[in-house]
């Protein structure tokens, strides 16, 4: 019983710190939690899928298979391996951020190790201004410059056992294949399915209780260590992708 307390304070923890600024229930395109849509199509490419299911998610940035990103801190490697075929979406998003430099010279705002090991969190934007106000770090997401707009994308999950679709806008308690396992790594987001952005985090044990509420996109193959000596405020010295480039996809 003092697990299932200690996991739900963790879960409304993290609920309430991934907010990010400007949501609206307009900003989102999500359909009631725990419902589940099928197209009936099994054969769709992920192009296909995206185009047909959610407006304006062929203009996202897509990963068609695997890609490596090794992230520097406090002068050691993270290896990251990212998913793009369980969560083309999700996964495209972050590399595509990593290649713009998104993520260099970020900080780690939010360290969650009590009362029981949780999260290592960045990804927001603002914390590459060193002046900018800590307790205001993990309100921002990337601005697209072309547009002038933060770009969001939808809450991405792929049950097991399924080829197609991916559910996308929805949580769900169909198990996922990609989990919430000890060096998992997920996109944060506020209460809204559809309003993450660039913000991420490295889960620190197994949170089960997260599949299928959160888009787990990549996994820690090495520089776990690394990742446990992570402190609040630490930065991001330098993000790459050096495996899998060539399978980004990005908008014309």
């Amino acid at each position: 019983m003092q697990l299932k307390v200690s996991n739900f304070l963790v879960a409304f923890l993290i609920v309430g710190a991934l907010t990010l600024g400007g949501c609206s229930t307009q900003d989102v395109t999500s359909n009631s939690a725990g419902t589940e849509t099928n197209t009936g199509n099994t054969t769709s490419t992920v192009s296909e899928i995206i185009s047909e299911n959610i407006p304006g998610m062929k203009n996202l940035p897509r990963l068609e298979g695997k890609a490596t990103v090794v992230m520097t801190v406090n002068g050691s490697p993270i290896t990251i391996e990212v998913d793009g075929t369980n969560a083309p979406i999700t996964a495209g998003n972050f590399v595509d951020l990593v290649q713009k430099g998104v993520y260099d010279g970020l900080v780690f705002h939010r360290v969650v190790r009590d009362p029981e090991p949780f999260v290592v969190q960045g990804g927001d934007p603002q914390g590459k201004d060193p002046k900018f106000p800590a307790n205001r770090l993990g309100t921002g997401g990337y601005i697209d410059p072309e547009t002038g707009s933060e770009r969001r994308i939808p809450l991405e999950i792929k049950p097991m056992g399924a080829e197609q679709p991916i559910i996308y806008g929805q949580t769900t308690r169909r198990p996922p294949v990609l989990q919430h396992k000890m060096g998992a790594v997920a996109m944060a987001r506020s209460q809204m399915p559809d309003s993450a952005s660039s913000q991420f985090y490295f889960a620190l044990q197994d949170l089960r209780f997260l599949d299928g509420n959160y888009a787990v996109f990549g996994n820690v193959t090495d520089g776990f260590d690394v990742v446990n000596n992570i402190q609040q405020g630490d930065r991001i010295e330098s993000a790459k992708v050096t495996q899998g480039a060539e399978n980004l996809k990005t908008p014309d």
